[in-house]
């Protein structure tokens, strides 16, 4: 299925269904593990397919905070850069999760303007293993890069490659919704 394009201040919004490793944008971001190392869904297929020297310079990194973010060369990815988040594992929502998630996404677009990068892929950070709801998350994902693309930034395209359909839907919708809650023109 493909979903309409909106365009919000100088930034467009996009939501897809793909593989994310596979995209020619500035920088991806992966769902990591607080170590930074590798693990299983999005971040193992990121490692994967950047090859040995990711996990290599990520040693370097030291691990990462929940809600914090920190960045990569992308070595055999198409994007030039990884940047790596840490999200929340779901706990009924009760110990700051919502807070979590949204600093993953406004942490990694600050990454993204301080080294001036043009376009950004985000994953449905935490919805895998780590159960976020779907349906908030996709609403936390949408509204913090619209707040966070307020100020000034140097993204011109924001992406949000999901895996599967029901998440690009929940994505689309989202998006829908900020926008008319919000009043921006599309």
């Amino acid at each position: 299925m493909s979903y309409p394009v909106r365009k919000i201040g100088a930034t467009r919004f996009e939501v897809i269904t793909a593989d994310i490793t596979k995209l020619g944008v500035d920088a991806i971001v992966n769902a990591a593990n607080s170590s930074l190392l590798g693990g299983g869904g999005v971040d193992g297929a990121i490692h994967r397919a950047a090859g040995p020297e990711l996990v290599m310079e990520c040693r370097m990194l030291h691990g990462c905070r929940t809600g914090e973010a920190k960045i990569t060369r992308g070595y055999r990815l198409p994007a030039r850069h990884v940047i790596h988040t840490v999200g929340p594992v779901w706990q009924g929502g009760e110990r700051g999760e919502p807070e979590l998630l949204a600093s993953c996404y406004r942490r990694s677009i600050e990454l993204c303007h301080k080294h001036l990068l043009d376009s950004v892929a985000f994953p449905a950070i935490s919805t895998g293993i780590f159960r976020f709801p779907a349906d908030l998350a996709a609403s936390i994902a949408v509204s913090t890069a619209i707040d966070a693309t307020r100020e000034e930034t140097s993204l011109s395209q924001i992406v949000f490659c999901c895996f599967s359909e029901q998440s690009a839907e929940l994505h689309d919708q989202a998006l829908s919704e900020a926008i008319i809650n919000r009043g921006h023109a599309t």
